[in-house]
């Protein structure tokens, strides 16, 4: 769950920190498209364009009205002015008026009426635009001086009589006119045009009636730039067209700053991709590589190799803690000690079984073959030549060929309880029952046996029943195969103790003997299987399967048991069972 939560949250805001950046470089882009739409309206109705975004962008503080610097710097590079007129016709806020000393500080009505109608203030060209954003309703009023316009209000004064121009001046200002390029047309009340003089080129356009207010709105986006004049007096209408060079695209100052900086921010998020994604990269794949190397070695059975010198290092520091670039795999790194220690262990244990299958092999090969061989000796001997075989000499060999037989019978039964106790719990099923009766009952058996009377038996037991959860079955086969080991190791006369109890809430049996003891390395190899062999021959070393059993037994009543021996000062046998 940990590996879970902590890759969901890893790859989760690693999704949210691309998808940020394609959001951001998103935006730029219609950060960038909106602006070359602004651009173009701008440039196609420059300067009303530029008035309507000053309008739009003005805002409020401490009651007064505030527009960008960046649009302050934009208007003096122009040259021209700007001035905000409040509802009472005062000048609340004003941009490079000082080189215009002329300009008001207010303005009546009728002068407001004037320069909507006329767009003209003295000399200068001026453009309008009202705003309603604000409590009270503003006007916006951006003026320059218009050359074009200047000179034709001194031809107007030089040359004109009645609202037309004088006949007798006509060719000189048509030789003014065709130096410059231009073209003065004049207009009647009805829309007639009544004079034509200068660069006929403007004629064959044919400019219409809207086609020259369009120009007057927006300028900046045709090649021809006209300029008029209405004498109130004659309701004449005298027209001047000029050449213009289309300009390249106006820059909005505010959005301009704005993409700057979205800009150079999608450009840093693209510098820092690189490199990440190289570090992504390096972080994910490494790790990748060094398990696959440790696949590699874990395939060729090489698990003290698993982890090398160098891997460690790689993915631990130097006091142990884990390296950041591997902590993302920490419980995938863990899992891997632990599955490398279990596969070690369990060749380990391979090659121990393997061991100790090859020595059970050896030791039944050999403890089959010795009584076998008897057996066969004397087989030869009887059908041989049976008439020269005294009837004592037969009863010896039936005898022999009996005991050989009876230790094979034996040694097979010992093979067959070893594959049952191996079995566990679905042969051994315990009930309660008294062990000091049971105990008592073994140790009379041996008393009893008049074959036993070379070796002298001792009981010590409770008063008291002790009962304990246990197979009576296999408890008394226990007892069994640790009085007989008594007695079948030691020489005659030996003195065997078996005492029953209870110490610290569990039950012991302690099975002592005075005999001739057990050297370290038999001690330490007691409870091997088929350690060093048996043998039919009671006076010979080794103790087979029976403490091998008997062990299995103990543990199987989950108790223990304990030896200790020393040479020819004896042993003692304990058993420890809970109650």
């Amino acid at each position: 769950m940990k590996i879970q939560q902590r890759m969901a949250f890893h790859f989760t805001y690693q999704l949210i920190f691309y998808a940020l950046v394609i959001v951001a470089i998103t935006l730029v882009a219609c950060i960038l498209y909106f602006q070359n739409m602004k651009n173009n309206e701008m440039r196609r109705n420059f300067p009303v364009g530029a008035l309507q975004l000053i309008s739009q962008e003005a805002y409020s503080k401490d009651g007064t009205v505030q527009i960008s610097s960046k649009w302050d710097k934009f208007i003096e590079e122009k040259g021209m002015w700007l001035q905000v007129v409040s509802s009472e016709g005062k000048v609340i806020y004003a941009v490079n008026t000082t080189p215009y000393p002329t300009l008001q500080a207010s303005y009546s009505i009728a002068e407001l009426l004037d320069i909507q109608e006329t767009r003209m203030l003295g000399t200068y060209a001026v453009y309008t635009q009202l705003n309603f954003a604000f409590n009270d309703p503003l006007l916006y009023m951006m003026g320059y001086h218009n050359a074009d316009l200047q000179q034709l209000m001194a031809w107007f004064d030089a040359y004109g009589q009645q609202g037309m121009v004088q006949s007798k001046t006509i060719p000189l200002l048509n030789q003014l006119l065709r130096e410059t390029g231009s073209y003065l047309q004049v207009i009647d009340p009805a829309g007639h045009t009544v004079q034509g003089i200068g660069d006929e080129a403007f004629v064959q356009k044919a400019y219409r009636p809207l086609d020259i207010l369009a120009i007057q709105q927006s300028p900046s986006n045709y090649d021809t730039n006209i300029v008029a004049h209405r004498d109130k007096l004659s309701g004449m209408t005298w027209i001047l067209y000029t050449s213009h060079a289309v300009g390249g695209p106006l820059k909005h100052p505010v959005l301009d700053s704005a993409t700057r900086g979205l800009l150079w921010f999608a450009g840093l998020i693209l510098l820092l991709a690189v490199p990440l994604s190289i570090w992504h990269g390096y972080r994910y794949g490494q790790p990748l590589i060094l398990f696959a190397g440790w696949f590699e070695r874990m395939r060729k059975g090489q698990y003290d190799e698993v982890l090398t010198a160098k891997d460690m290092r790689k993915v631990f520091r130097r006091n142990g803690k884990m390296r950041f670039s591997y902590k993302l795999y920490r419980e995938v790194i863990e899992s891997f000690y632990q599955m490398t220690h279990q596969l070690e262990q369990t060749e380990k244990e391979r090659e121990r079984l393997e061991k100790s299958q090859a020595e059970w092999m050896s030791g039944i090969s050999h403890d089959l073959r010795t009584p076998l061989s008897t057996i066969q000796g004397y087989g030869y001997m009887l059908e041989s030549l049976p008439e020269e075989w005294s009837q004592e000499e037969m009863r010896i060999m039936g005898s022999t060929i009996r005991e050989k037989g009876d230790y094979m019978l034996e040694l097979i039964s010992d093979f067959s309880m070893i594959h049952q106790l191996k079995q566990g719990d679905s042969i051994m099923e315990l009930r309660e029952i008294d062990l000091d009766e049971l105990v008592r009952c073994s140790v009379l058996k041996y008393i009893n046996d008049a074959t036993m009377s070379e070796y002298q038996f001792h009981y010590v037991g409770d008063e008291l029943p002790l009962m304990v959860h246990g197979n009576e079955t296999w408890l008394q086969r226990l007892m069994d195969n640790l009085i007989s080991n008594a007695v079948k190791h030691n020489p005659p006369g030996v003195i065997v103790t078996v005492s029953v109890g209870k110490m610290n809430d569990k039950a012991y049996i302690r099975v002592i003997d005075n005999g001739k003891g057990m050297d370290e390395e038999t001690l330490h190899h007691l409870f091997k299987r088929y350690y060093r062999g048996t043998n039919t021959e009671e006076s010979t070393n080794g103790s087979g399967l029976g403490m091998s059993i008997a062990k299995t037994i103990v543990e199987g009543h989950g108790g223990e048991i304990q030896v200790k021996s020393k040479v020819w000062q004896g042993t003692k046998i304990e058993i420890l069972l809970p109650c």
